[in-house]
């Protein structure tokens, strides 16, 4: 698409934004002719105000429109390449609470229909389908922000603050399995601010635990152990009936993330003890579960322990630890979780040498969840580490998921 004219590239955001030409027309406060013609190439569009507001209706990066730093990503199955990163950007920074005091709010979505697609939108995610997603995120991060802006007080107003914070927490969980680091951060800290027009602190506690995870994956250690662990001790229950199924889910979550904060800074002191918290909220609750979309429960503290131990360079432990978590309720877990588990473990294997090991767990996991392998970076550098260690020939099933990858030695 780089290639096309900027009319082309015109007609091309409007078509995927479901607009006429009249209504595009409209909402520019132009002619159904003039969109046409520019459409067509008859008339240019020599005038940067004319395209940054062409590029605000479109509600897409002006640089879209004008065929810069929009590469995409080879082609990998299911991934967000870099147009859907830069719709999404874009979507996130609209203000649209703020444009409410000056123009009337874009017609929303009713919240029903919104918590729908919200279930939908976190369900994709821990599907791992995150191509799917992408293409998903910027209308609904739009429909989110148009119905936060269109309740203003009240019970409905409450509901479309959740509804909001979690798209935003979706759009930060999706940026960081793609390298996207600084959005993610960005859309978790969002999520933040709207949780507390929500009025709920747990949600305001997963918000951190991405904010947690996002400057974790920017480098940010400490900050991301005292985020998780500041937060964890303020959402902590104290009493019996404090101790509800969500509360503990988000609690030990918050736990677990602070763990492999203080696993990537060595402190393998920290590490035990943080895991043992989360040890304890998962006893107390009783299984697996995936209240505020957590995934918490005794199997999720032994994936966490596992790969806090890698963090820590102990891939022997990492392995021995896998070797005896429960088959059937590992099987339970929903893709996302599963694969980045064999992802953690295939680092495991090449800490200790074993690259052939390393391999099954990279296409067992890539046969469950192909996106949670072929899209993330550190995939890559697993495999590329693989690649290098291996004597020989790889066997033809890492190499043709290698190649695939677009990843050499």
């Amino acid at each position: 698409m780089d290639e096309l004219p900027i009319g082309r590239r015109v007609a091309y955001w409007r078509g995927r934004r479901k607009m006429s030409q009249q209504v595009f027309a409209d909402r520019l406060g132009k002619s159904k002719s003039w969109v046409d013609k520019v459409e067509r190439g008859v008339r240019r569009l020599d005038k940067f105000s004319v395209v940054y507001e062409i590029a605000d209706v479109l509600q897409i990066d002006v640089q879209l429109l004008l065929g810069k730093d929009v590469e995409r990503r080879p082609e990998t199955q299911n991934c967000i390449d870099q147009v859907e990163v830069e719709e999404i950007r874009a979507a996130l920074e609209r203000y649209d609470q703020m444009s409410a005091f000056f123009h009337p709010v874009p017609q929303a979505p009713p919240l029903m229909e919104m918590r729908k697609a919200v279930s939908h939108a976190w369900l994709t995610y821990q599907h791992a389908k995150y191509g799917v997603l992408a293409r998903k995120l910027p209308q609904l991060l739009r429909d989110a922000q148009a119905a936060d802006s269109a309740h203003a007080s009240g019970e409905e107003a409450r509901d479309a603050a959740h509804l909001l914070g979690q798209v935003y927490q979706i759009a930060s969980s999706a940026l960081r399995k793609v390298g996207e680091h600084e959005l993610s951060w960005l859309a978790a800290d969002r999520s933040i601010a709207v949780s507390q027009r929500a009025g709920d602190q747990l949600l305001a506690g997963m918000a951190s635990h991405r904010v947690g995870l996002a400057l974790l994956s920017l480098g940010r250690i400490r900050s991301a152990l005292e985020v998780n662990v500041n937060i964890a001790n303020r959402l902590a229950p104290m009493t019996p009936e404090a101790a509800t199924p969500e509360r503990l889910s988000v609690y030990g979550l918050l736990l677990l993330t602070g763990a492999m904060a203080a696993a990537r800074i060595g402190d393998s002191a920290t590490v035990r003890d943080l895991v043992g918290g989360a040890e304890q909220a998962a006893g107390a609750l009783g299984g697996d579960y995936n209240y505020y979309w957590t995934s918490f429960g005794p199997t999720n503290v032994e994936l966490h322990r596992a790969a806090a131990a890698i963090e820590l360079g102990d891939g022997g432990k990492a392995i021995e630890t896998h070797s005896k978590i429960d088959p059937e309720s590992f099987a339970a877990m929903l893709p996302e979780r599963r694969a980045h588990h064999y992802l953690d473990i295939a680092r495991g294997y090449t800490q200790i040498g074993d690259v052939e090991k390393a391999s099954e767990m990279l296409l067992e996991g890539d046969r469950l969840a192909p996106s949670e392998i072929r899209c993330r970076p550190l995939a890559h550098e697993v495999i590329s580490d693989v690649l290098r260690r291996t004597r020989g020939t790889p066997p033809a099933p890492i190499a043709e998921l290698a190649e695939q990858m677009g990843v050499g030695v």
